[in-house]
C-alpha cells in the first residue's frame, strides 16, 4: 500500500512539474510566490485551525479537564512539527533531537523510551556515531514517509541490541545507506524521510542514554541559504502533521471504548504503520473509574527481555511522569512472591501492589508492552478487574 502511495505522490509531482512547464514557471517560482504573498502562511493557520476539530471527535470527553488538555496537545505537536519541518527540516544536515519527551507526547510515548529522531532522505548516505553507556536497549530504525504527507511511518530499516558492534571502550559508528556498508549498516531508500533511535531504561532513574551524533556524508560544510520550497513545502508538511497524527489516535482512542478497563493485545500491522516496534507486543485499551473504584491488573510476565504498563490522557498522552508514578516496568515493578505482578490503578495509593496514579483523570488510555519475547514464550494477556476501594487486599 505505501509502495502505491509513493508511486502515486511521484506522478502528481510529475504532472505538477509539467502543468508549472507549460505556464512558463519553475517549481521554485510557484514556492517563492506563495510566500511572498503570504498564501503559504495562511494556509498553514487555516490548517491549524482545522486540526482542532479532533477536539470534537466522536467519543472524546468533553469536560473541561480533558478538552484543556486537548488544546494544550495541538499546541505541543505544532511545536513538534515546527522543529522537525521547518527548523531542523534539512535532510542535508540532520540534527538528533527528542521530538517525543516531557512535554512533547503522542501516541502512548513510552515513558522508559528514551526517543531521537532525525530528518533524511534517501538521496544522502550518512553516518551515526555515539557511545553506549548504560541504557538497557538501543535500536535503530529508519522510516519511510512521515505523518505529515502519508499519515503514518513505514519501516524501512533497522539495527538493534545485540547487532550493533561496539568498540572496546563502547563507541561505535552505523552507516545509513541503500547498499550494506561497515560493521553497523541501517538500510535508506528512496522514500526514506526518518531515522528513530529507541532506547529502553529497565529503570530509567539508573540508566545513562547513549550519546549520539549524525552527519551526511557528502562532505558538504555548511547549509545552503535558506529557500521559500523549504518554508512553503515545511510549513504545509508542518500543518498536515498537527491535524493528521491527532486524527490518526483519535480513532485509536475511540476504539478502545468498545473494550473499556480490559487490555487486549493490538493489531500489530497498525501498530507497525504507526511506527511501532515490531518486535514489541502492544496491549491498547481505554480505562475509566468512579472516585471510590480501583482497576485491579493481575499477570504473571513471560520471560521477555522487558515489559511495562502505562497509563495515559484520552488523547494517548503519557500522563506527567515527571512528578507521578504513572507507569511500571520489569525493572522498577514490586513482585509477588508467585513471580506474579499485582498493578492498582486508583485516584489514591491504597498501599498493596504498584499504584498507578490517575493525576486527577477520571478516564483515558492505557498500554502493556511485553518487549521481545524468548523463543520459547507465548505473550499473556494482563487480567483486569474493576473493584471498590473498600474491596482492594480482600482477594
Amino acid at each position: 500500500m505505501n509502495k502505491i502511495l509513493f508511486a502515486f505522490l511521484r506522478i502528481m509531482r510529475f504532472i505538477g512539474t509539467v502543468r508549472l512547464k507549460l505556464m512558463g514557471k519553475t517549481e521554485e517560482d510557484l514556492h517563492a510566490d506563495r510566500v511572498i504573498s503570504g498564501k503559504s502562511w495562511d494556509e498553514f493557520c487555516e490548517q491549524l485551525k482545522l486540526a482542532g476539530t479532533v477536539l470534537k471527535y466522536s467519543g472524546a470527553p468533553q469536560d473541561p479537564l480533558n478538552q484543556a488538555e486537548g488544546v494544550r496537545y495541538l499546541t505541543r505537536l505544532t511545536r513538534a512539527a515546527l522543529e522537525a519541518y521547518v527548523e531542523y527540516a534539512d535532510p542535508s544536515f540532520p540534527v538528533f533531537r527528542r521530538m517525543v519527551h516531557e512535554t512533547v507526547k503522542m501516541g502512548a510515548d513510552n515513558p522508559d523510551n528514551y526517543y531521537f529522531n532525525a530528518q533524511i532522505s534517501g538521496e544522502h548516505e550518512y553516518k551515526i556515531t555515539g557511545r553506549r553507556n548504560t541504557v538497557h536497549y538501543i535500536g535503530f530504525f529508519t522510516q519511510n514517509g512521515n505523518y505529515g504527507t502519508t499519515g503514518g511511518l513505514a519501516p524501512c530499516g533497522t539495527l538493534e541490541g545485540d547487532e550493533l558492534v561496539l568498540e572496546s571502550d563502547g563507541s561505535f559508528e552505523i552507516i545509513l545507506s541503500k547498499e550494506r556498508r561497515g560493521k553497523n549498516w541501517l538500510k535508506i531508500e528512496d522514500e526514506t524521510g526518518m531515522v528513530m533511535v529507541r532506547q529502553t531504561f529497565l529503570n530509567r532513574f539508573e540508566e545513562t542514554p547513549a550519546e549520539l551524533e549524525i552527519v551526511n556524508l557528502n562532505g558538504q560544510k555548511a547549509p545552503a541559504p535558506l529557500t521559500p520550497k523549504k518554508i512553503d513545502e515545511g510549513l504545509k508538511t508542518a500543518a498536515m502533521f498537527v491535524a493528521g497524527a491527532p486524527l490518526l489516535f483519535a480513532r485509536w482512542a475511540k476504539g478502545f471504548q468498545q473494550h473499556t478497563n480490559e487490555l487486549p493485545m493490538f493489531d500489530p500491522e497498525t501498530s507497525n504503520a504507526a511506527g511501532g516496534d515490531k518486535n514489541i507486543i502492544y496491549y491498547h485499551s481505554h480505562w475509566k473509574l468512579n472516585e471510590d473504584e480501583a482497576l485491579v491488573i493481575r499477570v504473571t510476565p513471560p520471560g521477555c527481555d522487558s515489559w511495562n504498563f502505562q497509563l495515559n490522557n484520552y488523547w494517548m498522552e503519557s500522563l506527567d511522569y515527571r512528578y507521578f508514578n504513572i507507569c511500571v516496568s520489569k525493572g522498577t515493578a514490586k513482585y509477588e512472591e508467585d513471580g506474579s505482578v499485582l498493578i492498582v490503578v486508583a485516584h489514591s495509593n491504597p498501599g498493596i501492589g504498584n499504584h498507578i496514579d490517575t493525576c486527577g483523570h477520571h478516564e483515558g488510555t492505557m498500554t502493556w508492552r511485553w518487549y521481545r519475547l524468548e523463543k520459547s514464550e507465548k505473550p499473556v494477556q494482563p487480567h483486569c478487574e474493576v473493584i471498590p476501594l473498600s474491596e482492594l487486599g480482600k482477594k
